[in-house]
Formats: structure tokens, sequence, C-alpha cells
């Protein structure tokens, strides 16, 4: 793959068999941010586990300190008293078998969270080859099936990430932008990895953590240690 000559000239600045502090790799990353956007920094994490077993699945959620910068479209499927919770919290949208007719029948999708209660489930279940491909199924794990949809919606929209694992057993989140700068980053790098190093199947077996990699839009990845965080697991 060709890469432009910004991305090449940070990838000089970066030791790809050095694993740095996350300090350290957050501030390369930050500098080699150079695109006319503020470019989104994202964690790689990949797992030492079997994503085919259902008992060494690694899925969660987690309000990152500083959000991710990114306005969040959130929707609510909820009647009575948790829909008007939704509306008060400040979905961007509210209803019941008419919002999933509009998602199942006028293929709407243009939102970033969907929340529910479990009342709703039913209804909500219709559109999971819709929305299952897509990561906008409601689950509980995620919080985003609850009976407190107003907290749920109110969460979304400060920055709440779903973390979960890939065919390849790697983790994919937003961690924030590159405008940020690496202390914000490093919070809200610390609370993920808290949560998945907590997350980790009593199944998996050998090294846990194989590695860590953080990235912005355009620019290189930067290995980060990661024996800090299996410290914080003990």
């Amino acid at each position: 793959m060709k890469h432009g000559k910004h991305y090449n000239d940070s990838a000089k600045e970066i030791d790809r068999s050095k694993q740095y502090d996350s300090d350290e790799a957050l501030g390369l990353v930050c500098k080699s941010a150079k695109a006319k956007f503020d470019e989104t920094v994202e964690l790689h994490v990949r797992l030492g586990v079997d994503s085919r077993h259902a008992d060494q699945q690694v899925r969660g959620a987690v309000v990152l300190p500083h959000g991710t910068g990114k306005k969040v479209r959130v929707i609510a499927i909820a009647k009575g008293d948790a829909a008007k919770a939704a509306e008060e919290a400040g979905a961007m949208m509210v209803g019941e078998a008419d919002l999933v007719n509009k998602i199942q029948n006028e293929g709407f999708i243009d939102f970033d969270v969907l929340v529910t209660t479990p009342d709703m489930m039913g209804l909500v279940g219709r559109l999971g080859k819709i929305l299952g491909p897509r990561g906008l199924m409601p689950n509980p794990k995620a919080g985003t099936v609850t009976p407190d949809v107003g907290k749920a919606v109110t969460e979304a929209m400060a920055g709440k990430i779903e973390y979960r694992l890939d065919k390849a057993n790697i983790i994919h989140v937003p961690i924030g932008k590159a405008s940020f700068g690496a202390e914000k980053l490093g919070d809200n790098l610390n609370m993920v990895m808290e949560a998945i190093v907590k997350a980790k199947p009593s199944a998996a077996k050998g090294q846990y953590l194989r590695s860590i990699t953080v990235a912005s839009t355009m620019g290189p990845g930067v290995k980060v240690n990661g024996t800090k965080y299996l410290a914080q697991g003990q």
C-alpha cells in the first residue's frame, strides 16, 4: 500500500520494533496527525482468545472520561415513561413500531446508537439483519437494552463506547481526537484498557494482551507496552 509524504515522514520517527509507554505512544500519534481535519485516534487491541467460542467473548461498554470528540446521534425505541425519559435526555428520535418500520422499510440508519427497553426487544429483534452487521443492534452487555433509557441516552451522548472482538480477535475503538492531546487521550485509553482487562474470560489461556496499537486516522500505528495494564488486572 502506497502512503503519502506526511505518513512516510511520521513513520520515520517511530520505531516499529519498540513498544512505547502509553504517554509517549500517544504523543507520537498526536504529532503524526497532520491531516487538514481533526483526526480520530483509534485503539487496536489483539487478544489471546478465540471469539468463535461463547465462553471466550470479550464485550462491554465504557464511558470515556473526555468523550470521543464526536457528536453522537442517539435514537430510542421505547414507550410511555421510558420514551419521555429518552426525549428529555436528548435522543434525536424516539418511537415504537413506527421507528422500527422506518428502519426496516425505509432504510433509515442515520444514527450512531440505538437504545431500547427489554420489553421492546421483541419488536426490535426484527431489525437484527439490518443492524447486526453494522454493529448497531442493542445489547444488554453494552447497556443499550435497559429499563433506564434516559441514562443510556445521556451516557451515549457523553462518549460511551462499546468494545467487542472482531473475527480476528481484535478490538477496535475510538479514544478521542488528535486535538485532545496525549494526556486526555491517555485517560481515555486507560479507561478502555482497564475494562478490557477486567473482562478477561476465565476460559482464556496463555497471553491475554497480544498487542496494543494506537494510530490516528491517517497516521502510522504505534505499539504500546501493555505490562502496566496486566499488572492492574492481577
